[in-house]
């Protein structure tokens, strides 16, 4: 039987191990935490998530082929931005003298800029001559064709001015098509063919180092946040 010394030395060694112990998870989930937000590890996964329902609507146009594919709009927009989250960017804000980003790095800007460009709409183009022609409409002191196509503002004047504008209301379903763009507040995505249960599309997106998948269930959590639902009109 162990004395009353033998029982606090016993304590006391637990009480060690177990704040060694702690010390160690600390480090581990500092060193993990470092390597995701550095982008040296990417843990977001570009799998789909389930897809519950396809939703039938009358499709009201516009009817728009851009780039002349023979794919209008709405699915050339929805390809590119399932094509670029493929490709499993790590997220980071940074400047390009190019302005798109050619090093695997990106941020939630990025996923609707490649997805239009390869739709025909050159973000990088049409918002510096958008500038350049209404200055008084951008909140921009200088002008940067580099990195102003890349600003969440800028991307909500460009569509507030030359796309179609649709309803915020997430419980509208008919009006959430592919390829639609979701503007939040200083946020943005691409609306994606896939719906949950309720039929409420997923949204593409790119927000966070530590964001699980590219594509989210994201309208009704955060339907208090939307500010923007635009169509591309050619």
């Amino acid at each position: 039987m162990l004395g009353t010394g033998g029982i606090a030395m016993r304590r006391q060694m637990r009480h060690r191990v177990t704040a060694a112990l702690g010390g160690i998870l600390l480090l581990f989930t500092l060193v993990a935490a470092v390597l995701v937000a550095t982008g040296a590890v990417n843990m977001t996964s570009a799998e789909r998530p389930e897809h519950y329902m396809d939703i039938l609507f009358v499709d009201d146009g516009p009817h728009v082929d851009r780039d002349g594919d023979g794919i209008e709009d709405g699915q050339d927009i929805l390809e590119a931005a399932l094509a670029y989250v493929r490709t499993r960017p790590r997220y980071r804000s940074a400047y390009y003298a190019n302005g798109y980003p050619d090093d695997g790095f990106g941020v939630c800007t990025d996923v609707v800029a490649f997805a239009l460009r390869d739709a025909g709409y050159d973000l990088q183009r049409l918002i510096a001559d958008d500038i350049a022609a209404a200055t008084e409409a951008y909140d921009v002191e200088t002008p940067d064709a580099a990195i102003d196509f890349r600003r969440t503002g800028n991307q909500l004047v460009y569509f507030e001015r030359h796309a179609q504008r649709l309803t915020n209301n997430p419980e509208d379903l008919s009006s959430w098509q592919p390829g639609d763009i979701v503007m939040f507040e200083g946020h943005v995505g691409i609306v994606s063919d896939y719906r949950n249960s309720r039929g409420t599309p997923y949204v593409i997106h790119h927000q966070s180092a530590f964001q699980l998948r590219y594509e989210e269930d994201l309208l009704e959590s955060r339907r208090g946040d939307i500010v923007g639902h635009f169509r591309m009109a050619g």
